[in-house]
């Protein structure tokens, strides 16, 4: 670097930070990364003397809080220890506001809890590193101290778990918590199939013969109704609500027929209407145009918010649309999900149906300014096609080494040095935390130079005015997928689109159902595929190498492309959902409907979001490509009703 190229200040506190920035990392002590190695394997074995011995030969590397804070972990977790608390507070100060001294406050807050040492949890309550579990833990040490804790803000807090339970131990004991705050959460539990924990929230309901009859009357709903006698109080009245709910599972439309015939007349009006709306619910999940009759039979019923928003979806379904209805279910959604650029982009579309133009392009401007989905599509309904906006000026020098020193960025980059990418993604992104635009474009090309691909392209995503979309859309291996996706006839920008959602170019990425690779081919289907295509000398171990990778993949995305019609949109969610859904989910049309109507009303929460984002990033790489702007709404296409075929794509 030329000092004269840059203002002398800024010069000399680049050359000075990447002078520091170079010693830290020539500095590490002689055999430190092998000690380092081997307290990991000290932790995964238990061996807490071991990694406590280990400790001094690591100081002076970067990762050396890592032995330290894995042995006080250790000693928390063990019971028959005292807890250390000389040395929690001598690492938490001593690292104070680094990812790992936060990390450490929780543990002990978790600790804290199983001891009920509310006194240490509230001393520490003040973590930024926190999950459910401390935040109920927090909760309850702050009530347990006198201050007031809602009901609201615990069951807003609340997820399944110890700390949680005893949070609504202890405020039902104290009153806090009323018989209808549970009941509330408990309809949510089993509108969600999250059986286990509706279970363990009977307990605080029913006594236990209740808890008894409740679970019968989950497991086997209708045998235990026909023998029900009619509701005596309101633990009664509540199990055979329930009952009816899980029928909507079993039996859509028999199971409507049983509860109108035999049950809504002895049920008070508004239980009543919260099992129709869990019929309706389930209904507008088979996308069953019955969906929209049975909700509004149920509109006074108290809704959660999913099954709100499957009400607004259900009405954008029917045809022809009733873009009445569809504004008023999204008025009768909470403000902060009106808010919600979804939502804001329907109800956009809704005004401007009604002749209220005026008002409805109001709503698009609110949200044209967004790089995602709706907003794309908002701007489109202004005439603004999706364009790549002006970059940023290019990152300094100055601004690059100020990244290079960030001690949280370093030890991040050590980590993934290592392939302890867990950590390392964690240490990055609360390396993050307060950073400004200019800042985390030089956090984000610090990670593209050492082709951390994925931590470049979720910092560039986080600038909020200034933007550089060769960072937030990287083209890593551009010649090799372009002439793979040109070999096999698809469009490069959407094979660059999926694989941004699907591993953010990560090579050696395996999801939790165990998908691997560049683009996240699941085992089954990647033997399928290399059968399919005659490729010689494949190897189950060796999906995640690139070429192979990209050849299965690429391949499979043509495959269903074709299966389905040559629609994109469809063949997106074919590939995360499997080509057999998007199939049944086009023959419950009853015509023609545009493409984000399609995409909107897709069942699985995990499959439309993925299909939104994937087409949204396909649209950004050819405006990259070809320079030219591009439309979303084109992309996205119109989705024709045809009956189901028959496929054996896996």
């Amino acid at each position: 670097m030329a000092c004269q190229t840059l203002l002398f200040r800024s010069c000399i506190t680049a050359l000075l930070a990447l002078w520091l920035a170079s010693a830290a990392a020539q500095g590490e002590p002689p055999g430190a990364r092998d000690a380092l190695l081997a307290a990991r394997t000290a932790v995964q074995t238990g061996n807490a003397d071991l990694l406590q011995a280990l400790i001094p030969r690591i100081q002076g590397h970067v990762l050396a809080a890592y032995p330290e804070y894995w042995w006080l972990r250790q000693q928390l977790a063990d019971p028959k220890k005292p807890v250390p608390e000389d040395g929690l507070r001598r690492f938490i100060e001593q690292h104070r506001g680094t990812y790992l001294a936060e990390r450490l406050r929780g543990d002990w807050i978790a600790a804290a809890e199983k001891n009920g040492d509310y006194a240490a949890i509230r001393a520490n309550a003040d973590t930024t590193v926190t999950t459910p579990q401390i935040d109920c833990a927090i909760l309850l040490a702050r009530h347990d101290g006198g201050d007031a804790v809602t009901a609201q803000r615990a069951m807003a807090a609340f997820e399944p778990g110890d700390a949680c339970w005893d949070l609504y131990d202890r405020l039902q004991a104290d009153g806090v918590l009323q018989w209808d705050d549970l009941v509330v959460q408990l309809r949510a539990m089993t509108e969600s199939n999250a059986v286990t924990a509706a279970r363990r929230l009977a307990r605080n309901l029913f006594d236990p013969a209740g808890q008894k009859a409740f679970a019968a009357a989950l497991d086997k709903p209708m045998p235990w109704l026909v023998k029900a006698d009619a509701p005596r109080d309101r633990e009664s009245r509540e199990r055979v609500v329930q009952a009816l709910a899980r029928l909507a599972r079993n039996d859509l439309y028999a199971g409507y027929e049983y509860f109108e015939r035999n049950w809504a007349q002895r049920l008070p009006a508004a239980d009543a209407a919260w099992v129709r709306s869990q019929f309706a619910l389930q209904a507008a999940l088979k996308l069953d145009p019955v969906a929209l009759d049975w909700y509004g039979a149920s509109e006074s019923a108290r809704l959660t918010d999913y099954n709100a928003q499957w009400r607004v979806r259900a009405a954008l379904r029917r045809s022809p649309i009733d873009w009445g209805l569809v504004q008023r279910y999204i008025g009768l959604l909470p403000a902060p999900l009106q808010d919600e650029p979804a939502w804001v982009y329907w109800r956009g579309r809704a005004l401007v149906a009604l002749g209220a133009q005026a008002e409805g392009q109001q709503a698009f401007r609110r949200i044209a300014d967004r790089f995602d989905f709706y907003g794309q599509l908002a701007a489109e309904e202004l005439g603004i096609p999706t364009t790549i906006p002006v970059s940023a000026p290019p990152v300094t020098p100055a601004e690059l080494a100020q990244a290079q020193y960030n001690p949280g960025l370093q030890r991040a980059l050590a980590l993934f040095d290592l392939g302890w990418r867990t950590e390392a993604v964690r240490e990055w992104n609360y390396a993050l935390r307060g950073m400004d635009d200019r800042q985390l474009l030089a956090a984000a090309k610090l990670a593209h130079d050492d082709d951390i691909y994925d931590r470049a392209v979720n910092t560039a995503d986080r600038t909020r005015s200034q933007h550089d979309f060769n960072l937030r859309f990287l083209m890593p291996f551009r010649d090799e997928l372009v002439d793979k996706a040109r070999e096999i006839g698809i469009d490069p920008t959407w094979v660059y689109g999926l694989i941004r959602q699907e591993s953010r170019f990560v090579m050696n990425a395996r999801s939790s159902a165990g998908a691997s690779g560049l683009m996240q081919v699941m085992p089954a289907t990647a033997k399928w595929v290399a059968n399919r295509i005659g490729m010689r000398g494949y190897n189950p171990s060796g999906v995640t190498d690139f070429d192979t990778n990209l050849t299965l993949g690429t391949n499979y995305l043509r495959i269903v492309l074709d299966n389905l019609g040559g629609s994109a949109l469809l063949a997106s969610a074919g590939y995360n959902a499997g080509p057999r859904r998007p199939d049944a989910w086009r023959a419950t049309l009853n015509g023609p409907v545009e493409g984000a109507i399609f995409a909107e009303t897709i069942p699985f929460n995990e499959t439309r979001d993925y299909v939104q984002k994937v087409l949204s990033n396909a649209t950004y790489y050819a405006a990259l490509f070809t320079g030219q702007p591009q439309s979303l709404k084109a992309r996205l296409g119109t989705v024709i009703p045809l009956p189901v075929e028959t496929t054996k794509i896996p």
